[in-house]
């Protein structure tokens, strides 16, 4: 391998990533910082069942036809030095491997599913985004359940104010642990190394995040590149740490 080759191999940033990321930690921050960068495609949720037909009709793609949408998707969502990124959830993970297999595209039917997922997004890289408190996080998503206030400044038909549920807490705290474990198995039957960020080094080193995000992806940066400033905002406030109080007194369980 020549020294040209060898610096192309080692500076080109790769072709396909995906951020698995756990409900309420982070990932709308993020993926908008992400965007913002222009440089690391548009990492959004092109694979969820009930958000595929708006991503389908705004780049007039078939999203019922897995291959041609992943293509059409790679041409119209990638950034101009060729990323293209996704989000994926725990819920959409196996049954978009099972669409990529079942079209036939992407390897025989009884391929492996990191080959599946290698020749569906070559190059793929994953980064994988938690929260450590995971109280907060559960209240965070039972608020959000309650009101459809999901992202604060993004238009919303807001239902009506949240009301402390034990119960749905509890359901949040039992799902996002189901999500970590789902992402767990797939990263250790796939060998997948994924980049393991959460969603408190965001908030304690919002730029540094990003940067160590680009650099994992490998995206070589223009002279005098800078992060800019967040665009959300936390939601967490007194009501939050409120909940928090009301539930631990509860004695429930230790989180």
């Amino acid at each position: 391998m020549s020294i040209r080759d060898w610096a192309a191999r080692i500076f080109h940033p790769c072709e396909c990533y995906g951020l698995f990321a756990v409900a309420r930690s982070g990932a709308h921050l993020l993926t908008r910082a992400l965007q913002a960068t222009h440089l690391a495609g548009r990492p959004l949720q092109y694979f969820n069942e009930e958000l595929a037909p708006k991503y389908a009709a705004r780049y007039e793609l078939d999203s019922a036809h897995i291959a041609d949408y992943l293509r059409g998707l790679r041409a119209a969502a990638s950034t101009d030095n060729g990323v293209f990124g996704f989000r994926m959830d725990a819920w959409d993970l196996d049954r978009t491997v099972a669409r990529l297999r079942e079209c036939g595209e992407f390897g025989p039917n009884d391929s492996r599913e990191i080959d599946i997922l290698r020749n569906a997004f070559p190059g793929l890289r994953c980064i994988q985004l938690t929260r450590e408190d995971k109280l907060r996080q559960a209240i965070s998503k039972a608020r959000a359940m309650q009101t459809n206030l999901w992202l604060v400044g993004k238009e919303n038909e807001v239902k009506g104010e949240a009301k402390f549920d034990v119960a749905l807490i509890e359901h949040c705290l039992d799902s996002s642990a189901n999500a970590v474990k789902t992402f767990a198995e797939f990263f250790a039957r796939t060998g997948i190394e994924p980049l393991a960020i959460t969603y408190e080094n965001l908030c304690d080193d919002y730029a540094g995040t990003v940067l160590r995000v680009l650099d994992f992806l490998r995206i070589r940066l223009p002279r005098g590149f800078v992060v800019g400033a967040p665009t959300t905002t936390r939601q967490a406030d007194a009501t939050t740490d409120e909940w928090m109080a009301r539930y631990r007194s509860l004695g429930r369980r230790p989180v």
